[in-house]
């Protein structure tokens, strides 16, 4: 059986598997967690799955600017180590690339490491280049709570 790509509901136990699975979120919080994602408005994710096991996923975010522009943010794409090289980490970009745009989205941004091959050479042959305003750096703030 192939792989199907899904976007799941915000009941779907799908989406607590994939983040058990990729960010080792604890099962007692996975659930809720899982939830509360696909209820927040403008959040996007997708599951690549075969009978119920998740293989991959990617998720992220349509940012609308105070311009107007739309603009989407692939967070994390992941694909399990022996599931890599059989295009889901395509069909996922894909996915979600398809559905930021039929949600208003005129780009699509993501980071990834300098380093990381396999990953930049997928991104280019979907079209994906590097900022055109040259060098950039990301930078990750923790917010007291």
């Amino acid at each position: 059986m192939e792989a199907e790509i899904i976007r799941p509901a915000p009941d779907d136990p799908l989406l607590a598997s994939a983040a058990r699975r990729f960010r080792n979120v604890p099962a007692e919080r996975a659930v809720e967690a899982a939830r509360t994602f696909t209820v927040t408005p403008n959040t996007v994710a997708f599951v690549a799955a075969r009978e119920g096991e998740p293989l991959g996923w990617c998720w992220g975010h349509l940012l609308p600017r105070p311009d107007g522009v739309v603009t989407g943010r692939l967070d994390d794409l992941v694909v399990a180590e022996q599931h890599r090289g059989k295009g889901l980490g395509r069909a996922l970009v894909r996915a979600f690339m398809d559905e930021v745009s039929r949600q208003g989205a005129v780009k699509m941004s993501l980071t990834t490491g300098a380093h990381n091959a396999p990953a930049r050479a997928l991104y280019e042959s979907l079209g994906g280049g590097l900022a055109s305003q040259g060098p950039t750096v990301n930078y990750w703030f923790l917010l007291d709570r």
